[in-house]
């Protein structure tokens, strides 16, 4: 193989050698190596520094031309990669070449990233998170049987017995890095369906969602069910509380079974839509709903307490409704729920 390294870093011309590239990235497969090992042959060839890494695991491999593993801080990529398995980004190989780039780099990244994703595929330690969409609509559709269900989560990687739990998110960021981020090095299984995307994930950590991310996160481990509370605690994410779990709503989830045409014509429903078109109203009024305090809604909305005191006083002559009593605060709060699901 070190031969073969030699014979090609000796190219005359760009064509024979991207050929004599695609060949060498073909004998190591052939030969079944793993990351570090492909990672030397590239370094070798290259002549420079070639690195891999995984998104999954976070570690990053990099050899030097000598076979040995790079010492001291990395240069900045010269070349990078993306490699991507199932169409899927797994990970990232690059090399560090100072100086002007070598005019077989693209080509040796290419196959580099290609050879990378098999070994990966072959051996691990990764795997994608996105999955086949029929698959997850298999786990967590109640019309499906036991049986049908359990054979799609052994599909999906998911022992049985084990405890799933379902996410339902709503995210402009691609679905399989939300699932990465908040379910870092352990087995996570994703698509979209509808308009919602699906995590199912045995643990997770929802401190990891990433900002502009609202994501409602069921309680029970029966995934037909834990999908029923997951899509419910969804709706009542807001972007002050973007991440809701469905466990922590009591009975507020009740509001999410109210009929839409009876929420409507309500009248405390029908006073918040009239303030809604005004975001200073709405603002004020939600962080108050929130917080149940004069003086801390002041603070979160960086206002003096005497100047919310007086918006609250026209918005409780607005909806008609005392603010300042708790079952007034009761009913705004809740009739800002329903509004906002109306909304949904």
């Amino acid at each position: 193989m070190e031969a073969l390294a030699v014979r090609l870093s000796h190219l005359d011309t760009e064509a024979g050698g991207a050929i004599r590239v695609v060949m060498f990235y073909d004998t190591l497969m052939r030969r079944r190596v793993d990351l570090p090992a492909l990672a030397r042959a590239s370094a070798g060839l290259a002549e420079c520094v070639a690195g891999i890494r995984l998104h999954g695991t976070g570690r990053a491999i990099r050899m030097s031309p000598d076979g040995r593993e790079a010492s001291g801080p990395p240069l900045p990529a010269s070349t990078t990669e993306p490699i991507t398995l199932d169409e899927e980004e797994i990970g990232t190989v690059w090399l560090e070449r100072p100086g002007p780039p070598n005019p077989l780099d693209e080509v040796l990244l290419d196959r580099l990233a290609i050879a990378a994703a098999g070994v990966v595929e072959r051996y691990g330690p990764a795997r994608t998170t996105m999955a086949d969409p029929a698959l997850i609509e298999l786990v967590i559709s109640s019309e499906n049987d036991d049986a049908a269900r359990a054979r799609a989560l052994r599909l999906l990687g998911f022992a049985a017995g084990m405890p799933v739990r379902v996410v339902a998110v709503r995210s402009r960021l691609p679905l399989d890095q939300v699932s990465g981020l908040v379910c870092p090095a352990r087995l996570v299984k994703a698509a979209p369906v509808a308009d919602v995307g699906v995590i199912l994930a045995t643990t997770m950590d929802p401190a990891r969602f990433p900002a502009g991310v609202h994501a409602g996160i069921g309680a029970a481990e029966s995934p037909e069910r834990s999908w029923r509370e997951a899509r419910t605690a969804l709706r009542f994410a807001t972007p002050r509380r973007p991440v809701v779990h469905y466990a922590d709503l009591g009975v507020l989830a009740l509001l999410a079974e109210v009929p839409q045409d009876a929420a409507r014509d309500n009248a405390d429903v029908i006073a918040i839509a009239r303030i809604a078109s005004n975001p200073e109203d709405l603002d004020t009024l939600d962080v108050y709903c929130a917080t149940g305090s004069l003086r801390r809604a002041a603070d979160l909305l960086h206002l003096h307490h005497s100047s919310v005191a007086r918006r609250l006083e026209h918005l409780g002559r607005t909806l008609g409704i005392d603010l300042t009593e708790p079952t007034g605060l009761t009913r705004a709060r809740l009739a800002l729920i329903a509004w906002r699901l109306l909304d949904d």
